[in-house]
């Protein structure tokens, strides 16, 4: 018997929240967590759960706290520092591939314009786990 994988998401914009839920409910393999608004969400479920993820998508652009910020709290918190981390962004330029890579992300992409476009995302993250 095979486990899904968990994905916990922060994304702080509610159609992205929404595209991911239904996109990610169609697949046997993933278990969405609840899904986080921003950063400062994201740590504070983690804070309170037994049960970690995964792995971990951020959106880079959110409110509070962004996803390098984000990435940064997981990665110097040891319960958390071996979690797989993807940072998307809207534009992905070479310092946020450089910073995320050099915070601990595991994979950097720009966010999917496309369907076949979240597909071949989320499978390249599973193929990391």
């Amino acid at each position: 018997m095979y486990l899904p994988k968990k994905i916990l998401l922060a994304e702080d914009d509610k159609d992205d929240q929404d595209f991911f839920h239904d996109f990610l409910q169609e697949r046997e393999d993933i278990l969405l967590l609840p899904i986080a608004s921003n950063g400062e969400e994201l740590l504070e479920y983690l804070d309170n759960t037994t049960e970690l993820p995964d792995a971990i998508i951020l959106d880079q652009n959110m409110p509070k706290l962004n996803g390098l910020q984000t990435l940064q709290q997981l990665k110097i918190t040891s319960r958390y520092s071996d979690i797989t981390v993807m940072v998307y962004s809207t534009s992905t330029d070479d310092n946020l591939i450089k910073e995320s890579n050099m915070l601990g992300a595991t994979l950097v992409v720009s966010k999917p314009s496309s369907y076949k476009g979240y597909q071949r995302m989320i499978d390249e993250l599973i193929s990391h786990l």
